[in-house]
């Protein structure tokens, strides 16, 4: 989550619950979290333990899977450049934004000037 859509989430937050009540909320908020994570964390523990070798097993299917997935999600960012490069031209090129196209500078001629002839255009 950016910085952004906290302070959206603030803002909405101030407004709904009112400046006595937000500190409150955000405290529960955070350990709620906090006990998902550790209840997650135990689940993960109780699972490698009980599992043991078989849980290898398990993990390396899915880490195998997080690579198209996390190619898919670079699709999803609609850049047609970027996704011809990287799925169809296999391209090492690291992944930047593609430069703004721009138009060509016009130059518009000054008072009395002649403006420029392209014989090949005519």
């Amino acid at each position: 989550m950016s910085l952004e859509h906290l302070a959206v989430l603030l803002v909405v937050g101030l407004f709904i619950l009112g400046p006595e009540r937000l500190p409150q909320a955000v405290e529960w908020w955070a350990r709620t979290m906090r006990q998902v994570r550790g209840y997650a964390a135990d689940a993960q523990t109780q699972l490698r333990s009980e599992l043991g070798d078989d849980y290898r097993g398990i993990q390396e299917p899915l880490e195998q899977l997080r690579e198209p997935l996390r190619q898919l999600n670079d699709l999803r960012n609609l850049d047609p450049r970027r996704a011809v490069a990287n799925y169809l031209l296999d391209d090492p090129r690291p992944k930047t934004a593609p430069a703004a196209i721009s138009a060509p500078q016009q130059r518009f001629p000054r008072p009395g000037e002649t403006p420029p002839f392209d014989v090949e255009a005519t």
